[in-house]
């Protein structure tokens, strides 16, 4: 018997991994956070299995359903909205497995911020633009953010910013990010992505904030900033850089013909 966190990605049926659905298919029970997946996820369960909605359960009820099914020799699906590296409590899920002997395993998931970028049609890191993304949380009826993990540290390095938990502060941290990024720094604002209720909003510092509380958007959103979100004049990358490509062919002649000599 084994649990199995399986990341949800975005929440769409289609875009499980096949590991995912396979393992969903063999385990007996499914532990699932219904606030951030649809419906269509757990028709890859078989039938009869236990379906169990997490929402109104604490760790302590969580983990007594696993092992339930530890003692009956069943295993468990555990779905982690996104990946579940980022945010899904499996930290201290694993860590009270681990003390009573049950087995578990990962399998990972496309991450809110992933099925995102691709609903904008964007990348995240444009050359000599933003080289980097920081995947982080605002803090307020939650655990402290641990020192030097401020919005401010982060907004400082120009980086495209993630920010997960935070949809109810839109205004007040669009007012702080626009003194590191400006006030016309390009946002979007994903709200159940590639779900059937998905709403994608666009706008900048100034303004997003009325697009989110127009919508009235409360839950099951992230919000991301940068200037990646506008690129359009910027380098193009030495990866694919026709100097680099020369420079890499004219390599390879020279070797051919030193193999001849």
């Amino acid at each position: 018997m084994t649990v199995h966190f399986i990341g949800a990605g975005p929440g769409a049926a289609d875009l499980l991994t096949v590991r995912a659905t396979r393992l969903l298919a063999a385990s007996r029970v499914c532990l699932y956070a219904g606030t951030y997946l649809d419906a269509a996820v757990l028709a890859h369960c078989p039938r009869g299995a236990r379906l169990v909605d997490t929402q109104a359960l604490d760790l302590d009820g969580i983990i007594a359903e696993m092992a339930a099914a530890h003692d009956r020799g069943e295993d468990v699906a555990r779905l982690c909205s996104g990946d579940p590296s980022v945010y899904s409590a499996i930290a201290e899920q694993t860590r009270r497995l681990d003390e009573r002997g049950v087995p578990w395993d990962i399998t990972p998931g496309i991450a809110a911020y992933a099925a995102t970028a691709a609903r904008l049609g964007r990348e995240l890191t444009v050359p000599e633009v933003a080289q980097s993304v920081v995947l982080t949380r605002a803090q307020r009826d939650s655990t402290a953010m641990p020192s030097g993990e401020s919005l401010e540290a982060f907004a400082t390095t120009g980086a495209t910013l993630v920010l997960h938990l935070g949809i109810r502060r839109t205004r007040e941290l669009a007012e702080r990010l626009a003194e590191h990024y400006g006030a016309d720094c390009p946002v979007a604002v994903a709200y159940r992505v590639e779900q059937p209720e998905e709403i994608v909003l666009r706008g900048t510092l100034a303004d997003i904030a009325d697009e989110v509380e127009a919508h009235d958007l409360r839950q099951a959103a992230i919000i991301v900033v940068g200037w990646a979100l506008r690129a359009e004049d910027f380098v193009e990358s030495h990866l694919y850089s026709c100097r680099r490509v020369a420079d890499l062919d004219g390599r390879a002649i020279e070797a051919e013909q030193a193999g001849r000599r």
